[in-house]
């Protein structure tokens, strides 16, 4: 296996890129400096089969799909942690601006670009239906603050998402936050002796209240609240956080080999049944525990999977196919929910459309990692120093004028005026 370009900065988000593929086991969070922390391929590949589930369930072909989500915030709280506790047993204290700087460049350059695509996109096609709303949600996506404007809106989740371009950006403004809101917490919490410890503890406690938040909220008739609230989600991302730390590495170092491999396999089994069971959020259990629970058999399989990325589970999830589906499932999953709703779609499903959707979707991935996202995030030429700043302006400028400059949709533009009806 290749070494990274000395170039390359190291991903630490969940629909991203996590580390480079190793053959010993890893020590994500060690005081290993973070430049030279390895690849993981394994978890390359469980974001490219959560991805796959998320892509297949808006497509309505997998019923508890949705919860690749969950695996993602798992993840991401899983890579960030252990990138944050690296530098803070290298250096004492994490580069707070840097990793910042690293979120700013890794996700907003591909969301940018996206957004003004499907806008443009919505116009072309003259879909009022979509074009109002996504106006209306635009500045939101951009504060990465949607999912509180669905809530603050009242706008559903699983009954209104069909009229939303940005409706699946929800998560990514949920992890946008997490983002800015936890580095400051390992920061303080990690400094000294016992550090680590007294992380895994925060992020425990931490999951443990955004659980009884998720069962008190998720008991109304609508679960949007409870589904896509910063704070009910959050134990998903603190779950992975905690799998960070020394004291879970070292006790899962602790286990044998044929311990790892058995329980790496009933959990992949586990997940797998509940993606393909889990009837979407009228699911008995969900917001009382069930999602938790998933999230919890995520982080115990993130954190063997870290500690030893070889065996038969490992390269089944690190093969190439869930791979290079994990490479670009950031773009994947940016693109994909704009293509669903704009390519025109039958009644009922098919797997025809759904073989397009996907296919237009993966296009516009690959487009954008090879056009925007890799050029931005290894600093190509154009995207550094004053060339950098002047493409950035050029960019918020122009979304805002497009934003301005799209007329809005008239309310009822088209429709029928029923009390006229009857009139000759």
């Amino acid at each position: 296996m290749q070494p990274a370009s000395p170039r390359r900065t190291p991903d630490d988000g969940a629909l991203d890129g996590p580390l480079e593929p190793a053959s010993r086991p890893v020590r994500i969070g060690s005081r290993e400096p973070a430049s030279r922390q390895v690849r993981i391929g394994a978890l390359d590949g469980l974001r490219g089969l959560a991805v796959a589930a998320v892509l297949l369930f808006h497509a309505g072909h997998l019923r508890g799909g949705f919860l690749g989500v969950d695996l993602f915030f798992v993840l991401s709280g899983f890579l960030i942690t252990g990138l944050l506790l690296a530098e803070l047993g290298g250096r004492g204290r994490p580069d707070l601006a840097a990793f910042w700087g690293r979120r700013a460049r890794r996700l907003l350059p591909a969301l940018t670009v996206m957004v003004l695509s499907a806008l443009l996109l919505a116009w072309a096609c003259a879909r009022p239906d979509l074009l109002g709303p996504a106006l209306r949600d635009a500045p939101w996506v951009a504060a990465q603050s949607v999912n509180w404007h669905y809530i603050g809106e009242r706008i559903g989740y699983w009954n209104a998402s069909g009229t939303r371009l940005f409706a699946h950006l929800w998560s990514i403004g949920v992890e946008w936050q997490f983002y800015l809101a936890w580095p400051l917490i390992v920061a303080l919490a990690g400094r000294g002796p016992g550090g680590q410890r007294r992380v895994a503890l925060v992020a425990v406690a931490g999951a443990v209240v955004s659980l009884l938040l998720m069962i008190k909220l998720g008991a109304a008739v609508d679960t949007t609240r409870a589904y896509e609230g910063t704070d009910t989600r959050a134990f998903s991302l603190l779950l992975g956080a905690a799998a960070a730390t020394a004291p879970v590495r070292d006790a899962v170092a602790a286990l044998p080999r044929t311990a790892v491999e058995t329980l790496r396999a009933l959990l992949l089994c586990g997940l797998s049944a509940a993606w393909l069971l889990t009837g979407g959020d009228e699911a008995p259990g969900l917001f009382q525990g069930g999602m938790f629970a998933h999230s919890l058999a995520c982080a115990a399989l993130i954190a063997l999977l870290a500690h030893r990325p070889d065996g038969l589970a490992g390269r089944v999830i690190g093969s190439a196919v869930p791979r290079r589906l994990g490479e670009l499932s950031y773009g994947l999953y940016l693109w994909h929910w704009p293509v669903y709703l704009l390519l025109p779609r039958p009644a009922t499903g098919s797997w025809g459309w759904t073989s397009a959707a996907i296919g237009l979707s993966l296009l516009a991935a690959v487009v954008s990692k090879a056009a925007v996202e890799d050029p931005v995030r290894l600093r190509a030429r154009w995207a550094t120093g004053r060339r950098g700043w002047a493409a950035l302006t050029v960019t918020a400028v122009t979304a805002a004028g497009l934003w301005a400059a799209i007329p809005r949709p008239e309310p009822g533009a088209g429709t029928v005026d029923v009390s006229r009806l009857s009139q000759p």
